[in-house]
């Protein structure tokens, strides 16, 4: 082969390779230069999810409506189910990764589960999550304040001690006499349930994983097509609807109708832009899981905090409801002003490393050749 026929076919060669790494490859619908995105949004794999995800949840919760609410099977087979609940968005993202193949390739790297790479970033990510969801909860508490729609008492804790109380007012006298002269001071309690956020949320992960594995893993990825921001609202969204079988027995806010679910809905687009921002920007979906986590964990502080005797009205002071939706906007503005939002700040996870290239391999005359 001479010099110029050998030229020539680099070059072509180049060329189509190059122009392969700019198109999308219509068989894995991924671009491929960013594998861990969707190019277009594979609508028939997000109707599967979503109807699976739902339907699983409501299987999952069926025995809870079977049960008389507030009885006693009920009070404890509710957090067991709960819990249990969560895992259904993994089961859905299985189905859609594994029998549906959405997407075909690269399926760790586009659920953001792995290469843990670069090890810095993803680290602080998640240090970020694990305290900085508590923290906008922290917020969340001074906006219901500042709104009216609860009041404070950080000296005598009254609320929490009449949450104790009403506890031990339902053991028997015996038990009752014994566990309250062996009860700590009430401000000893208190620290307990803060320091207990930290540990809580990284237990709390474990479950947390069943649900963002999927709404954050896979769903955001599929339809970020749509833009950031179509794709943040709709896939929070799509998780509030989910937890429609326990809202409507009055999971988070004491409804048992529409209005339930529409406040659980506001609560997960809220909540969800920021874990959904922190699974884009991070590149991971490990941030987002730690910050569910770190909510689960912390969403009950305001118990904690909040004075007895006064109007707590679930639906405007929990972290879920409109006290979190506006802490959860106050962040997003100052994210929004700092231009945290965008193609530019989605970074991917590191690449695969490129094998190395031996001098003089594979040409003719060299080391192995005849």
């Amino acid at each position: 082969m001479n010099e110029a026929t050998d030229g020539a076919m680099n070059e072509a060669t180049g060329g189509a390779m190059n122009e392969a790494m700019h198109t999308t490859d219509p068989t894995t619908a991924q671009t491929q230069d960013r594998p861990d995105r969707f190019a277009r949004v594979p609508w028939g794999a997000v109707a599967v999810y979503t109807a699976v995800a739902y339907a699983l949840a409501w299987l999952v919760a069926l025995p809870l409506w079977l049960m008389e609410r507030g009885s006693a099977s009920f009070t404890a087979w509710y957090p067991v189910i709960g819990a249990a609940m969560m895992f259904a968005p993994a089961l859905a993202t299985l189905v859609v990764v594994l029998l549906m193949r959405t997407p075909r390739a690269d399926r760790m790297r586009l659920l953001g589960m792995w290469p843990l790479r670069p090890a810095k970033r993803v680290v602080w990510w998640l240090v970020g999550a694990w305290l900085g969801v508590p923290a906008v909860v922290v917020l969340s508490i001074g906006i219901a304040v500042l709104c009216g729609w609860t009041r404070l008492d950080l000296v005598g804790f009254s609320g929490f001690q009449a949450t104790i109380d009403a506890q031990l007012s339902a053991l028997d006298p015996d038990t009752r006499e014994l566990a309250t002269a062996s009860m700590p001071p009430i401000g000893l309690l208190v620290a307990l349930q803060f320091i207990a956020v930290p540990i809580g949320a990284l237990f709390n992960s474990i479950f947390a994983f069943g649900e963002e594995i999927g709404w954050r893993g896979w769903l955001l990825p599929a339809l970020r097509p749509l833009g950031v921001w179509p794709a943040l609202v709709l896939s929070g969204a799509i998780w509030g609807v989910w937890h429609t079988p326990l809202i409507l027995l009055g999971h988070n806010f004491g409804l048992f109708d529409w209005r339930g679910v529409a406040l659980m809905v506001g609560g997960c687009i809220a909540w969800g832009v920021l874990l959904g921002w922190a699974r884009l920007r991070s590149g991971s979906v490990w941030p987002a899981v730690v910050g569910h986590g770190a909510l689960n964990a912390s969403a009950g502080l305001i118990g904690v905090v909040a004075a007895a005797g006064g109007a707590l009205d679930p639906a405007l002071a929990l972290p879920l409801g409109v006290a979190g939706w506006i802490a959860a906007a106050v962040v997003v503005a100052v994210l929004v002003l700092c231009k945290q939002f965008g193609d530019a700040r989605e970074p991917q996870l590191a690449p695969r490393r490129a094998p190395a290239i031996v001098p003089g391999a594979g040409r003719p005359g060299a080391a192995g050749g005849e």
